[in-house]
């Protein structure tokens, strides 16, 4: 049932004929609402039910990615037009009891370690409240958000839904969680809003090309803003802004480098080293939990020519 305390005016459901793979202004909207109304999402998982809850690495591996990303939508705003601003607030998050997070062999190169993997990885997660079993005892705390949140872009035509663009889609923020509000610069008339890809959790970075990637309901309330201009997506949220959302005891590893990709891959390489030699995880089992629950942040770009990356590893996490 819808929350409570939210009175959804609309509800659609992730029915094939609401659901779309690519950004197209040129997609029926599914509903038209007003500005003020409630919608209710029901979004599928982001690999569109190719790994279930019973899934195996070798459903994984063998995952049709064409086309990726179901999008429920699109929602057409009354009274949106290009140049106004969309914003959404995000209500309510509603899982369906499990999840996933793996990563694909190193060849297709997906990810932010692919030459570091040659064969995929899988952790199929069930979620016991507001936290998500991993192995050896690990438990990291949810905070869900749609991974892919954006309006029809103004370019006629189909657009990939894997890179994030001007009017948002896959941009992967975690911290647009149940009560933020998301903006979105409008190029369409109607805004034409979709959303899906939905994570139960995500370490900053998503380095393993996956986040805690769960079936899941998102219930958003939209606006219209005709005095406000932004060139892409901005957002106000109260977080998480570390893995847990609370301020804690941490391990960090850095990654040093003249490149800022290099610095990241250094952060996250030396952080795989850290948990398989401290916490007795394997590589692939290190992989998963970095990009469930491991914060990246750019701890400086000033001090030429090498810039540093941290990678944050909350403590609590562990028995």
């Amino acid at each position: 049932m819808p929350p409570d305390d939210h009175t959804v005016d609309y509800e659609l459901s992730d029915q094939d004929e609401n659901v779309h793979h690519v950004w197209d202004d040129g997609i029926d909207p599914a509903v038209t609402v007003e500005p003020g109304d409630v919608v209710r999402f029901e979004c599928r998982d982001a690999l569109n039910g190719q790994v279930g809850p019973d899934g195996t690495v070798e459903d994984l591996v063998n995952v049709d990615l064409d086309p990726v990303h179901p999008l429920t939508g699109p929602v057409r705003v009354e009274g949106a037009e290009p140049g106004d601003v969309l914003a959404v607030e995000l209500l309510d998050f509603e899982h369906k009891g499990w999840g996933f997070t793996g990563f694909l062999p190193g060849e297709m190169g997906l990810g932010l370690l692919p030459e570091e993997f040659e064969e995929g990885g899988l952790h199929v997660w069930e979620f016991d409240g507001d936290t998500a079993e991993f192995v050896n005892g690990i438990e990291i705390p949810l905070d869900p958000f749609p991974g892919i949140i954006g309006v029809a872009p103004g370019a006629e035509g189909e657009h990939d839904t894997l890179p994030p663009r001007d009017v948002g889609g896959n941009v992967d923020v975690k911290q647009m969680t149940a009560g933020s509000t998301v903006y979105l610069p409008v190029e369409v008339e109607g805004a034409l809003f979709s959303t899906g890809d939905c994570h139960a959790a995500q370490g900053d970075g998503e380095v393993s090309v996956t986040g805690v990637e769960a079936p899941m309901f998102v219930t958003a309330r939209f606006d219209v803003l005709t005095e406000k201009s932004i060139e892409q997506p901005e957002v106000e949220t109260t977080g998480p802004f570390t893995p847990t959302g609370a301020d804690e005891p941490m391990y960090a590893t850095t990654g040093i480098a003249d490149d800022l990709m290099a610095a990241t891959k250094k952060a996250i390489r030396h952080m795989i080293n850290h948990l398989e030699a401290e916490r007795d995880l394997t590589r692939g089992e290190a992989y998963i939990l970095c990009s469930a629950a491991v914060d990246l942040k750019i701890s400086q770009v000033v001090d030429a020519p090498n810039w540093t990356v941290t990678a944050f590893l909350p403590e609590s996490i562990f028995p």
